[in-house]
């Protein structure tokens, strides 16, 4: 019997986003994915007005009840959030990978931060060890795709996914995102010699 890889998605932030807009993402990932991974879409709170304070432990607390080589995804403020965390705090358990989609890099060269800024040495910060991967569509109208490059500049360990015509949520189609998860994922629980 294969082993179910818990999958955790961090929200984007606005109001309605959990349900009308993160919800059909997350409904592609896992029709992609099938039934060997488990994908987890908490709810944080107050989606509309998010604080960093609020969504970081909450964000600590839904990585903290994952099992060893999970995988984290986070969308848009979500992704900043997560990555923030990550760099914070490593978990106590090891994850297979992750992954930042559509995420603003908040900090030198991004958007100003009100609660908190992602270091230009993020990528030092992050988990030792676990591949990043940053997906970004090229007609993104929210996070102008040029905060990726400031994500590759940072964490210059991740790999870069530039979609063509693809916009902010993606166009609700996950697919390459999956692609890699599972990509990553068989490569992670291959012995390494």
């Amino acid at each position: 019997m294969t082993a179910v890889t818990q999958i955790l998605f961090v929200q984007g932030a606005g109001p309605g986003t959990y349900d009308e807009w993160d919800s059909r993402m997350v409904d592609s990932l896992r029709r992609e994915l099938g039934d060997s991974y488990d994908v987890r879409y908490p709810r944080l709170p107050d989606e509309g007005d998010p604080r960093y304070a609020t969504w970081s432990a909450a964000v600590h607390r839904e990585i903290a009840a994952l099992d060893t080589g999970a995988v984290v995804v986070g969308h848009s403020v979500g992704g900043a959030i997560l990555a923030h965390v990550l760099a914070e705090r490593p978990p106590e358990r090891e994850l297979a990978l992750i992954v930042l989609v559509a995420a603003p890099f908040v900090g030198a060269g991004g958007w100003p931060g009100d609660d908190f800024e992602l270091p230009g040495d993020l990528g030092a910060r992050l988990p030792r060890g676990v591949p990043v991967r940053v997906f970004h569509g090229l007609e993104d109208e929210t996070v102008p795709p040029s905060h990726a490059d400031r994500y590759a500049k940072a964490v210059p360990q991740a790999l870069l996914y530039r979609l063509p015509g693809r916009d902010h949520q993606l166009d609700d189609d996950l697919g390459e995102v999956a692609q890699v998860i599972i990509r990553d994922v068989a490569s992670a629980r291959r012995p390494h010699p």
